[in-house]
């Protein structure tokens, strides 16, 4: 006869945490790892203009990069944005609407950001 202590626990939940954590951190340290490679070429590269800057967005390898960053950005904030939501707005109806304008947003900005960028 097998005894059971204590109740069943039932699990509910997007069960999205280790996932998030994981977007979070890498998405974290890439864009880190940017900054550090844009500053660097800052500091040594020479004046400060719109020729510097364009010089060192001119290489595809760059480009390519700053793409990666700009959508590991907007990939990090939808992240963050939709636990905030989630964890603080209740009404379904709201929070879908702030979901739903958080995503336009993002998608919105990650295109202008592309756009700034191919025009160097």
């Amino acid at each position: 006869m097998a005894i059971n202590y204590g109740s069943k626990r039932l699990v509910v939940g997007a069960h999205y945490g280790l996932r998030d954590w994981l977007i979070q951190r890498v998405t974290g340290a890439l864009m880190a790892l940017f900054t550090i490679a844009l500053l660097l070429q800052l500091l040594f590269g020479g004046k400060l203009g719109y020729d510097r800057w364009a010089a060192i967005f001119s290489s595809q390898w760059m480009k390519v990069l700053a793409f990666t960053v700009i959508v590991s950005l907007a990939w990090h904030a939808w992240v963050g944005m939709r636990d905030i939501w989630m964890d603080y707005i209740k009404p379904v109806g709201v929070r879908l609407l702030l979901q739903v304008f958080t995503l336009v947003w993002l998608v919105g900005c990650a295109g202008w950001a592309v756009q700034v960028l191919w025009r160097l």
